[in-house]
C-alpha cells in the first residue's frame, strides 16, 4: 500500500485530473487490492480485438476490454473498471451493450461457450463488484442489432451525416472544426487550412 501511494504521489503531476481527496485514492487502492486477491489468472489487460460480425459483408465489432481473467474452474471473466458515482445495477447491466460485445468477444477470441463467460463492471471507489452472464440468443439478438445498425449507415448518403453532440465528443479530434461547437466562419477556416495541408504535403511529395 506505501508502495502504491509514493507511485500515485509521484505521477500526480502528471494527470490533468485533480486529485482533491487523498483518503478517496487511498480507499480505492484498499478496495481493489482486497478485491483483486481473490482473482484467478490474468490473460490481458487493455486487450484490443477485432472479431468478424459478418465475414462475408465486412462488419467487425472493435474494442478494448479493461481485463480479462481465467478462473480455476475454466470460465472467463470480463472486467470493466468504473471511476462514476453513479453504479449500475445487474438488472441494468443485464441490457448493455459493451458487455454484451464483451461477451461475444472472448466467446470467439478464446472459444469458450457463453455460459462460462462472465462481464463485469468493479468500481474501486466503493469496492462493489457487479457480475452477469448472458445468454446465446441474447448474444445473437445484440449481434443483429450492430449489423442492422452498420448497414442503416452504409445507406446513408454523405449529406445525411449530420454533427450531433454525445458523450464522446471531448476525445473527438475533430472538435475544433465541428459545426456542432464551432461557428460557420471557423468551421470553413479549418476545412481551408486542411485542403493547404494537403497541397503542401502532394508537392513535397512530388519533390
Amino acid at each position: 500500500m506505501k508502495t502504491l501511494l509514493k507511485i500515485a504521489e509521484a505521477e500526480r503531476s502528471t494527470y490533468k485530473v485533480p486529485f482533491v481527496e487523498n483518503t478517496r485514492m487511498q480507499s480505492c487502492l484498499e478496495n481493489f487490492i482486497l478485491w483483486n486477491q481473490k482473482l484467478g489468472e490474468t490473460l490481458s489487460t487493455e486487450q484490443l480485438f477485432t472479431v468478424p460480425l459478418d465475414s462475408e459483408k465486412d462488419i467487425s465489432f472493435v474494442g478494448i476490454i479493461d481485463r480479462v481473467v481465467k478462473g480455476t474452474d475454466g470460465g472467463y471473466l470480463v472486467i470493466d473498471y468504473k471511476t462514476s458515482k453513479r453504479e449500475k445495477k445487474k438488472k441494468t447491466l443485464l441490457d448493455d451493450n459493451q458487455l454484451k460485445g464483451y461477451a461475444y468477444a472472448i466467446h470467439k477470441t478464446y472459444d469458450v461457450p457463453y455460459e462460462k463467460i462472465y462481464c463485469s463492471h468493479y468500481y474501486p471507489v466503493t469496492g462493489n463488484f457487479v457480475t452477469v452472464k448472458f445468454s446465446r440468443f441474447q448474444i445473437d439478438q445484440w449481434k443483429k442489432k450492430q449489423i442492422d445498425k452498420v448497414w442503416r449507415i452504409r445507406k446513408k448518403k454523405m449529406d445525411e451525416f449530420w454533427a450531433s453532440k454525445n458523450i464522446f465528443c471531448d476525445w473527438c479530434e475533430y472538435k475544433e472544426a465541428c459545426p456542432a461547437y464551432q461557428s460557420e466562419s471557423t468551421v470553413c477556416k479549418r476545412i481551408d487550412e486542411q485542403k493547404e495541408l494537403k497541397k503542401t504535403l502532394n508537392e513535397n511529395k512530388k519533390k
